[in-house]
């Protein structure tokens, strides 16, 4: 334990000196503030447009908008920053595999399946706290605006974000242990994600599809019931524990 600890602490100092803390805390503090920021302005930019609308044959009416439009704006931009987040940690891996740094750590003791537990575990906790960060920015900015009790099922609809993200964590994980490139491991996540996307297009695979846990805004709206959710996380729920064990097991084989 002792061992697994200190990986996790170097791990972690690896990530404030390479800057990539600041990153994510100043992406996912953005997005946060962009969400109620977009839906505070649309009236306003819609009145700057009424000139040219009006124009074009077109009249404009109105705008309100209400939390609804803030959290709408939330779902939409969460891929960018999950994107953003898998290109800024792609490389936990294989810059060890360049360097030859991990090689050091496994002869002085590391077991290798720490290895994957230390940076797994890293992973998630910079997902989680950049994730909840962003959710709860754009809670705090939307309350002041608006009433956030007119949303159904907030914070169910979430947490379905936050496990998709942690799925997409240990996908991750598991082509790191794979590619020994930056390229390879983003190509087998992303290929993974959207092969998933594709199959929901399909009315009997929908349901099945953990991509289906990014859509929050039927369930903000009740179009939907969160029951709907329940076999999607499930399937995400046996995926995640999966994909960290074939990654144990391939880390274990890896030529370093």
């Amino acid at each position: 334990m002792k061992s697994l600890l200190a990986f996790i602490r170097k791990e972690m100092l690896e990530q404030r000196r390479s800057g990539k803390l600041i990153i994510l805390g100043i992406l996912f503090t953005v997005l946060g503030i962009m969400s109620p920021a977009i839906a505070k302005l649309t009236p306003w930019l819609m009145e700057m447009m009424a000139g040219s609308l009006a124009g074009n044959g077109l009249v404009f009416t109105s705008v309100s908008v209400s939390a609804m439009d803030s959290w709408v704006q939330f779902f939409k931009n969460m891929p960018m920053g999950l994107i953003a987040f898998v290109l800024i940690e792609s490389s936990i891996f294989t810059r060890e595999y360049q360097t030859g740094t991990l090689l050091l750590s496994l002869t002085k003791g590391l077991e290798r399946h720490k290895v994957v537990a230390a940076k797994t575990a890293v992973l998630a906790f910079l997902w989680t706290v950049s994730y909840w960060l962003c959710a709860g920015i754009t809670y705090g900015y939307t309350a002041f605006f608006w009433d956030n009790a007119i949303v159904q099922h907030l914070l169910f609809s979430m947490t379905c974000w936050w496990v998709f993200g942690l799925l997409a964590v240990v996908l991750m994980v598991l082509f790191s242990t794979m590619a020994r490139s930056n390229t390879g491991v983003l190509a087998g996540t992303g290929c993974v994600v959207l092969v998933s996307y594709l199959l929901s297009f399909f009315s009997g695979l929908k349901k099945l599809m953990p991509t289906v846990l990014m859509d929050g805004t039927s369930l903000i709206y009740g179009m939907v019931e969160p029951k709907t959710y329940t076999v999607p996380l499930g399937i995400a729920a046996v995926m995640i524990p999966v994909c960290l064990a074939v990654s144990v097991s391939t880390f274990n084989r890896k030529q370093l």
